[in-house]
């Protein structure tokens, strides 16, 4: 769930890669101030599944100590020893978005599932011979790597009828599925997209959202044909790249805490409400979609 404090925890025990005297002192000071943060949101409660008009101030200050930590890690020394394939930077985000939906999942569930996750994605037969088809179905399971999820584990048990030998599988599925960038491209864009159709194939009722720092796509592009639910952009700013962020004229928009609020209401009302559909309900309203 803390998928920023593990990558932080792998590069410490490394043996290898970051034994130099640099990155163990970088790291120690990272940790130091990346304690601090989780402690901080740890004492912090809320917002829950009822709205209270605390809920955007919550928000807020829950925005100022991810700002307080991103600006910290975000400096030049640490971004230039960690680069992108780290994912030491990238991996913040993801873990923010546990803070801010952790006390509304666990008022809304017992066990959710909540966090980076191998979700299912599809699902189909392989026996290697009629003989072994007749025997155990040969269930294989296709899966997907998200940042974050918002969802639950499945164990399912298939059995072939007459057979004496059962097939156990488990796997997760998202009601709610955020992928979170640096930047946002067109090219991410697209994967998004796609993604989000393969999920809802087959969970209909799951909604897929990016949430980006910054954004790197022209005006040209047409929103409306990819199939994600919607797209944040923190910073409500164009990507620059990284070595620019480091002038002296560079100016770094904040993170805004109004669309972080924005994001926990899409995703609180979403998880708060009546899922129903289907061709029956639709007939009763006269509308099917």
């Amino acid at each position: 769930m803390k998928v920023h404090g593990d990558n932080l925890n792998q590069k410490e025990s490394s043996l290898n890669k970051y034994s130099d005297g640099d990155s163990k002192k970088f790291l120690k000071e990272i940790r130091e101030q990346y304690d601090k943060w989780v402690a901080a949101n740890d004492l912090l409660k809320g917002p829950f599944k009822s709205k209270t008009n605390e809920d955007a101030d919550i928000i807020s200050r829950r925005v100022e100590l991810l700002t307080q930590y991103k600006d910290f890690l975000d400096q030049q020394h640490y971004a230039e020893k960690f680069d992108s394939r780290s994912n030491l930077h990238s991996s913040v985000i993801e873990e923010f978005m546990f803070y801010l939906f952790r006390d509304l999942v666990s008022e809304l569930s017992s066990a959710p599932v909540i966090g980076k996750s191998r979700t299912f994605k599809d699902l189909f037969f392989m026996p290697s011979s009629f003989q072994e088809m007749v025997k155990l179905p040969g269930v294989l399971i296709e899966r997907k790597d998200h940042d974050f999820i918002i969802g639950t584990r499945i164990e399912a048990t298939f059995k072939v009828e007459g057979a004496s030998t059962d097939e156990p599988h488990s796997f997760e599925i998202p009601a709610v599925a955020i992928e979170c960038k640096t930047y946002l491209d067109k090219t991410m864009l697209e994967g998004s997209s796609t993604a989000a159709e393969q999920l809802k194939s087959k969970i209909p009722n799951a909604i897929y959202i990016v949430v980006a720092e910054w954004l790197k796509l022209t005006s040209n592009v047409n929103l409306k044909k990819y199939k994600v639910d919607q797209i944040y952009v923190l910073r409500k700013q164009r990507n620059t790249d990284r070595e620019f962020r480091y002038l002296p004229t560079y100016e770094k928009n904040p993170i805004y805490p109004d669309v972080v609020v924005k994001l926990f209401e899409q995703v609180r009302t979403h998880l708060s409400m009546d899922w129903e559909a289907g061709i029956k309900h639709g007939l009763e309203k006269g509308y099917l979609l």
